[in-house]
């Protein structure tokens, strides 16, 4: 199945600071996330993803929410989540409030499913983290049959099971688009090419083309499921301004600020300049002018051959101010220049598609996403 190219923006409503340097209040924060979406939906992006998490430096716990509230005052950009931690929650209340979600938005919901690399949520809602991937498959598993929308009989080991029950809302169209967001392993992979959903990878850290083997390794799934192509879809950080060096000197010192904070949970060093600059230069972070910035997007999306670029455009405390510039540049500038470089056939900064030689290997920044 040929799909357009897509790009969206995706935003874990990190809690930032003021114009003074001061923590904004969380309530704040959330109210500036759905700003940012209506400016996407405003310069033409295609979708905005929020994320879900439980934890001091994150506002946003209920995405849902969040998301029904900008499908108000919005009228075409579709509405995700990045991620829904299936593996905390319940598959049909995930599934019924996604539904209401749909016929809010007249159509445009749509889930992206992981296992979460933040952990808080298990200990709330009383989940043994012991039973992390089991967890996951199982939940996973219903929420593919839920998705028929059809009578739904299942049983599984951690959950009860259901006979010949219905679920409501049904959805307008009769589906709702599940993606399953992967940070970095094989079977992940294959698992979402058994379900017949689209393929997120979250390539946060080091070159994106390292992460064709997985694309391949896809779409050879899915023939061997004897299922019909799927879109496949990058999320990766990144911040825009008017000059490369606006841009860096911008992001950096929240950029460290946000690595260094999480780094001190699990056990990494300190993250350096050198390192940042490293992954501006030739990693997973887009960071620069517009121009910059969307020959850098120009070269993943054919590295990879991609349907859909996402760009995390929120990093720790980098203001809400600098948040909507790198929005409104990315719709109104960012998004026609790809789409020109490629249709021109012109090289992007990273384009590097027969370097691949093997499945990617995590790096301690890939572990923040999904």
């Amino acid at each position: 199945m040929s799909v357009p190219l897509e790009f969206g923006v995706d935003t874990f409503g990190d809690v930032t600071v003021g114009a003074d340097g001061t923590r904004l209040p969380y309530a704040q924060v959330i109210r500036d996330v759905v700003e940012e979406a209506v400016l996407a939906d405003e310069v033409g992006i295609d979708a905005i993803g929020v994320g879900e998490h439980h934890r001091d430096d994150f506002a946003v716990s209920a995405p849902e929410i969040v998301l029904a509230a900008i499908a108000g005052r919005t009228e075409r950009i579709r509405l995700g989540t990045a991620v829904t931690v299936l593996s905390s929650d319940d598959p049909v209340r995930v599934f019924e409030k996604f539904a209401t979600l749909d016929a809010v938005s007249r159509g445009r919901a749509e889930i992206i499913l992981g296992r979460g690399s933040f952990t808080e949520s298990f200990p709330l809602f009383g989940y043994d983290l012991g039973q992390y991937e089991e967890l996951f498959e199982e939940k996973l598993d219903l929420l593919h049959h839920l998705l028929d929308e059809g009578p739904v009989t299942w049983h599984g080991r951690l959950r009860p099971g259901l006979e010949d029950q219905h679920v409501y809302p049904k959805t307008e169209s009769g589906r709702l688009r599940a993606w399953v967001g992967v940070g970095g392993s094989p079977e992940s992979v294959v698992r979402a090419a058994r379900y017949g959903m689209p393929l997120m990878l979250a390539i946060i850290g080091g070159q994106p083309e390292r992460f064709a083997p997985y694309v391949e390794l896809y779409h050879h799934a899915l023939e061997q499921f004897g299922a019909e192509r799927l879109p496949v879809g990058v999320h990766s950080p990144g911040h825009v301004a008017e000059t490369d060096e606006r841009a860096r000197e911008e992001l950096w010192p929240h950029y460290r600020a946000m690595h260094d904070r999480i780094g001190r949970e699990r056990g990494w060093g300190p993250t350096t300049r050198a390192r940042f600059e490293a992954e501006a230069d030739r990693g997973a972070l887009y960071v620069g002018s517009a121009e910059t910035v969307a020959a850098k997007i120009a070269g993943t999306v054919r590295a990879l051959g991609v349907d859909r670029f996402t760009l995390k455009y929120s990093s720790g405390t980098l203001p809400h101010e600098k948040l909507m510039t790198t929005i409104r540049l990315y719709g109104e500038t960012v998004i026609p220049r790809v789409r020109e470089l490629l249709a021109e056939g012109t090289p992007g900064s990273g384009d590097a598609a027969g370097t691949a030689a093997g499945p990617a290997t995590g790096t301690p920044a890939e572990t923040t996403a999904h």
